[in-house]
């Protein structure tokens, strides 16, 4: 089926079908129920568009308790494979950072789903990984990219998070979901922050261990997992990129949280202050995980939090903060703004975009297939305001896997 051919529902319609699912497969993900929705066939469809931007194809394959239409059922074991085997690619190459770390006596910290799989939180399978993360200390950055040039990647590009490693021979399959073989980047960081919206909040000193040794090092404590997930999941959330599978992350690490850990994540201090941007992510995970943080941690984060953020984002739900919400905004972050003047730099920065904001989209053209196949991503920032103002444009990713869902066949 072309392009063309594809019947997308008009935009309100679809927002409100992709609302539905959302919210529907959040519940189902964090509670089971025994018995399946009662979509259309364009709903079964659109649901593999949710389920791959959520990240969660593969553990629904595993959690729900019903079955769906044959074409549904087929995607979710499909996606779970293809993990799976996309698994086994990174053990290897984790393996093998870990032999050459130890060789040259670097210390490197395997982040995120690296770590949460050697956990033991996540089967073989369960979690998709579109790239590995590592964090080194600045002074190894050298010798960590000749180790990684090594092993067959060169660096792409680099941003003020990280270095962007790829193989020498990058193959992407243009299928909905994960695929085992498309390339697999490694993504190296020297620090861990986010900007929210506009000042950076680093919690790189909670999250790099006071001791590491050679080779890949695990994170010095459940807490300091836990404070990077938080942040991560904060920083996608201030500009509507929230997952489920990063709600469900914290869920599973909430689960091995002592005491001392919630204790360790509301003292947190850094160049912001205290940890302000905690209690969205979390109070969001609450909502649909119940009884993941104790309540007294969550009153304990809402005097870090400032009223507004605190207003906004408890009247939101995860279809409003993440790629479910089909629409660009021109200020989507302001909410997340501390000040008068941040409100005003911030603003300022979305309308006349900085050099290197400017070159990260030409990279985003050249290295994501949403952004490549989007009108949007060619326009010239004179253009996108002016769709600001005079229109409500559609989101590139979203709009690129609902698609390539209904491009598949309807289901039965």
């Amino acid at each position: 089926m072309s392009q063309r051919d594809i019947q997308v529902p008009p935009p309100r319609k679809l927002q409100g079908a992709l609302r539905r699912i959302t919210e529907t497969l959040a519940g189902e993900l964090a509670g089971p129920t025994d018995r399946a929705p009662d979509w259309s066939g364009c709903e079964w469809q659109l649901a593999r568009a949710v389920a791959a931007l959520h990240g969660i194809s593969p553990l629904l394959a595993s959690t729900l308790k019903w079955s769906g239409p044959p074409d549904w059922e087929s995607f979710l074991q499909a996606q779970r494979s293809q993990v799976a085997a996309r698994h086994l690619l990174i053990e290897q190459l984790l393996a093998q950072i870990d032999c050459g770390a130890r060789a040259h006596h670097i210390a490197v910290v395997g982040l995120k789903g690296a770590a949460l799989h050697a956990l033991g939180l996540y089967r073989a399978g369960e979690r998709p990984m579109a790239d590995v993360d590592l964090l080194v200390q600045p002074r190894d950055g050298a010798r960590v990219t000749g180790l990684l040039e090594s092993l067959g990647y060169r660096g792409s590009f680099a941003n003020w998070k990280h270095r962007v490693f790829v193989p020498g021979t990058c193959k992407t399959h243009a299928d909905l979901g994960e695929h085992a073989q498309n390339y697999l980047k490694i993504e190296l960081h020297e620090r861990i922050a986010e900007t929210l919206p506009f000042r950076t909040t680093d919690v790189t000193e909670q999250v790099f261990p006071r001791r590491p040794h050679p080779g890949l090092n695990a994170y010095p404590s459940t807490a300091a997992l836990m404070i990077h997930l938080l942040v991560h999941a904060a920083g996608a959330m201030a500009y509507r990129a929230l997952r489920l599978l990063h709600l469900h992350d914290i869920a599973l690490v909430a689960s091995r949280m002592s005491d001392q850990d919630w204790d360790t994540v509301v003292s947190h201090r850094g160049s912001t202050g205290g940890p302000w941007w905690a209690l969205p992510p979390l109070e969001m995970t609450a909502r649909y995980y119940t009884a993941c943080a104790p309540p007294e941690v969550l009153a304990e984060l809402s005097k870090h939090c400032q009223w507004v953020l605190r207003r906004i984002s408890r009247r939101r739900s995860l279809s409003d903060v993440s790629f479910s919400y089909p629409w660009i905004e021109a200020f989507p972050g302001i909410g997340w703004s501390r000040s008068i003047g941040e409100v005003m730099e911030y603003a300022l920065s979305r309308v006349r975009p900085s050099q290197d904001v400017r070159q990260l989209r030409e990279i985003a053209l050249q290295t994501q297939v949403a952004i490549a196949a989007s009108q949007w991503g060619r326009l010239s920032q004179g253009r996108r305001v002016l769709r600001w103002m005079l229109s409500r444009p559609t989101r590139a990713d979203t709009m690129h896997a609902v698609r390539m869902a209904l491009a598949q066949p309807p289901a039965s």
